[in-house]
């Protein structure tokens, strides 16, 4: 399939996935309070992120945490419930779009927090949103070849500056309505961590097994949607037009290899109300199955798959098939199939 990476794995399984979710919890109403002087000056509607995006609240980390302690604390839990001791990992995958420096990565402090040996490769792979299914699908990748029995893929994100940061622009007097809604998305972000084990099924009959997936880029919206901790500016209507049509097409390029017309439960990345209802219609799912997690935690970034996913584990029976399918600003899209 041209442009079309398509990938199966047969010795592959998701051991466990475990999150860990902030203290402090953020009501949209307490942002739009803070934001009140701006929405009067711009004369725009109180509830936008509510009606509009359907984020009722978001956590961001209060004293004494971080995302990178908050993910070493994911990473511990979900070692644990793999049955998988640090020493027998051979690969960390940080996949986290919130960093507090560029060098070193920071995969060596959450290497170091984990107690992993000195055998075992780690490193960042950024993908914005996506960066979590991307790092599975490598890791899977290293499993199956045999270069390594365990890895953990691992997610922090802090979304606290950059809100700080957009609520003080958007105060400002020269802040226009083109400039609020460019910079609407970033005030629906919220933090949290998560870690997911994977290792060889063989080894692992309990497991659940990934099969593999498919991924498709449209690297031509590359300006659509660009952020760093200053600030986050989206064309949100195109963005959620070429994501769409991004989906869209892969999901019909990947049916002649790919069934997923009936999954038991389609994990997306959650964003908004908008972009789930998009989602949904476009791919023509069910509803009743695609569980959503945006109202309480808000756009987690690449955490967001992982901790939907622990939210509804316990809702899933063995053998049920699962998809876990999202876009990334770029644009890229991934689609992953488990068998739970």
């Amino acid at each position: 399939m041209a442009g079309n990476a398509n990938t199966r794995f047969d010795n592959v399984s998701l051991l466990s996935v475990a999150s860990t979710l902030p203290s402090r919890v953020t009501t949209s109403a307490d942002i739009e309070t803070r934001l009140a002087a701006a929405f009067s000056r711009l004369d725009l509607p109180t509830g936008l992120l509510q009606r509009v995006a359907g984020v009722l609240e978001r956590r961001n980390w209060g004293p004494g945490e971080s995302s990178d302690d908050a993910t070493v604390s994911a990473g511990q839990r979900a070692l644990a419930e793999a049955g998988v001791d640090s020493s027998e990992v051979g690969l960390l995958i940080n996949t986290s779009v919130s960093r507090k420096h560029l060098e070193p990565s920071v995969a060596v402090r959450l290497h170091h927090g984990l107690g992993l040996p000195s055998s075992a490769v780690n490193f960042d792979v950024a993908n914005a949103c996506l960066g979590f299914v991307s790092g599975m699908n490598l890791a899977a990748s290293m499993i199956e070849s045999g270069q390594i029995r365990y890895a953990i893929v691992v997610n922090g994100e802090d979304a606290d500056e950059l809100q700080v940061n957009t609520i003080d622009r958007l105060l400002k007097q020269d802040s226009d309505r083109d400039g609020f809604m460019s910079e609407f998305a970033s005030l629906t972000l919220g933090s949290g961590s998560a870690a997911a084990v994977l290792g060889r099924t063989d080894e692992h009959p309990t497991g659940h097994p990934i099969l593999g997936g498919v991924s498709r880029a449209a690297t031509q919206f590359h300006d659509l949607c660009v952020g760093s901790v200053d600030g986050m500016f989206t064309d949100a209507k195109a963005l959620l037009k070429g994501g769409l049509d991004l989906v869209v097409s892969a999901w019909k390029e990947a049916s002649t290899e790919w069934d997923w017309s009936s999954m038991d439960m389609y994990v997306t990345h959650q964003v908004s109300s908008v972009h789930t209802n998009a989602i949904i219609k476009a791919a023509k799912l069910d509803r009743r199955r695609v569980p959503t997690t945006y109202p309480q935690f808000g756009n987690v970034g690449p955490a967001s798959i992982p901790i939907t996913l622990v939210e509804a584990q316990e809702t899933l029976n063995k053998g049920d098939r699962v998809l876990l399918m999202g876009v990334g600003s770029g644009l890229n899209t991934a689609m992953m199939e488990l068998a739970w």
